[in-house]
């Protein structure tokens, strides 16, 4: 069974290596040492945002992580979901579409009107945005 929890400080140990990996695959050059502050942040402040653990049956097999804006267009607080990661041995299964699901109530319920993606046209998983609904 797949679950969301919201990550916490105690988290950043999970989640930096995913995260790391990510920019790695990504091919996005990053400073581990800056990449971790900035995460360390927004684990501890949850104004500008949020990571979710992404768990199947007590394990966590992944992680969201959504930034917040504000715009009037959008009636107030809109997000983007800059990181969507599921740990290789797990894609495949739906835990991204879960993820994704599991996510939107999440989010209405912090106020988030809008949901925003950053993803490359040549990106997988622009084809599971937009079995999800996502569209350019």
């Amino acid at each position: 069974m797949l679950h969301l929890r919201p990550a916490g400080s105690g988290d950043l140990a999970a989640v930096l290596p995913r995260t790391l990996a990510l920019n790695a695959h990504e091919g996005i050059a990053v400073d581990p040492a800056v990449l971790e502050a900035a995460l360390d942040r927004l684990l501890r402040e949850p104004a500008i945002g949020g990571v979710w653990m992404i768990e199947r049956d007590g394990a966590v097999i992944g992680y969201a992580m959504v930034t917040f804006g504000y715009d009037l267009e959008f009636s107030g607080r809109d997000a983007y979901l800059t990181e969507l990661w599921i740990d290789p041995e797990a894609r495949g299964s739906g835990a991204g579409g879960g993820a994704l699901a599991l996510l939107d109530p999440e989010l209405r319920a912090l106020g988030v009107h809008a949901l925003h993606l950053q993803v490359r046209p040549d990106n997988p998983a622009l084809r599971l945005y937009q079995r999800r609904g996502f569209v350019a």
